[in-house]
């Protein structure tokens, strides 16, 4: 199997970018991993380069360029000829932890479009209090969506997450300001209707303040409220961790207390570690695309490489394909 990798993308690159690959490829023994960015930087890092492969370029998209613009007129950039491995029949999956809206853009115009996806969807799995985790989607992709798009982030979220996560029969939840049926916008109360006859998993309508409590595995919305939503998770979650830092800093006593639990809240912060669950898929497309976060150390992009692994073995994009097809009979 044959991953690209964008090592020029994220705040750490090249440095965790290629720590990532290495581990990736001593882990999975299947595994060809292609590095596109700048040669000499790249070698810094790279300790192993058995089954590692680069392509030099000197240019990058950086997360200040207009997306559109900057694939379109950056044709060398690492990101583009990543891009292209998955195009030319290189790669198999690609992955970057770069600018998001140039990925997306990359993927569609390069990586290109399954027929009969109106729109690709960005769809993080997030955690939940059990540690099982739920596939959210859109949360950036298209701002705005139809009552059909929804359903087809229905359909590609529920394959993914049966094929790749193991989950049989996926609880469908659409996002909702209420749990009752009428509930909600045009957008909404449409898209109800639609996934109720879908013949999927769908449970109905779920609210914000229970998705981490794991009423989904998978969560439809368009990608303005998706995005509000992950945006609003992960700064709650920022700012409880660290208010517990405060509190458990503050004097003798209380740092006695955080050598107690010490286990238990390293525990607590890996189970609610994004990172652990990979990137986010960028579902509809021919071939896995997968936005790591920006952020992203080794283990993140171990674990991007692992759902880009996964999604590839699964043959998730043609499953999606069959399955459109059969809908729209």
């Amino acid at each position: 199997m044959r991953i690209a990798i964008d090592a020029m993308g994220g705040d750490h690159a090249p440095k965790e970018i290629v720590a990532g690959a290495i581990k990736a490829v001593e882990h999975f023994k299947d595994l060809h991993i292609t590095l596109v960015g700048k040669e000499a930087e790249i070698r810094k890092y790279l300790t192993s380069v058995e089954r590692i492969t680069i392509i030099h370029t000197d240019e990058v998209i950086e997360g200040t360029d207009e997306p559109v613009r900057a694939v379109r007129r950056k044709k060398n950039a690492s990101m583009v000829l990543m891009a292209k491995e998955v195009s030319e029949g290189n790669a198999d999956a690609c992955i970057s932890a770069g600018n998001t809206g140039a990925l997306m853009t990359a993927g569609l115009f390069i990586v290109g479009r399954i027929e009969g996806i109106d729109r690709p969807a960005l769809s993080p799995t997030l955690p939940t209090i059990g540690g099982e985790g739920f596939l959210l989607l859109d949360v950036g992709a298209n701002v705005d969506a139809k009552p059909e798009h929804l359903l087809q982030y229905a359909i590609m979220g529920s394959i993914y997450t049966e094929k790749v996560r193991g989950v049989a029969s996926p609880r469908v939840g659409l996002l909702n300001v209420g749990t009752e049926d009428k509930k909600g916008n045009e957008l909404t109360r449409d898209a109800f209707q639609l996934l109720k006859e879908s013949g999927l998993n769908f449970i109905g309508n779920v609210e914000a303040r229970d998705l981490l409590t794991g009423a989904a595995d998978v969560v439809v919305t368009d990608g303005f409220t998706g995005n509000v939503a992950l945006k609003t998770i992960e700064g709650t979650a920022l700012a409880v961790f660290s208010m517990l830092k405060t509190a458990l800093t503050s004097n003798l006593q209380s740092k006695l207390a955080a050598a107690v639990l010490k286990p238990q809240l390293k525990g607590i912060k890996t189970k609610m570690d994004y990172s652990e669950y990979g990137g986010a898929g960028l579902f509809g497309l021919n071939a896995p695309v997968i936005k790591a976060h920006g952020s992203s150390d080794a283990n993140g992009l171990f674990h991007a490489v692992r759902q880009a692994r996964d999604m590839v073995t699964n043959n998730v994009a043609n499953t999606i394909c069959e399955a459109l097809s059969k809908t729209s009979k």
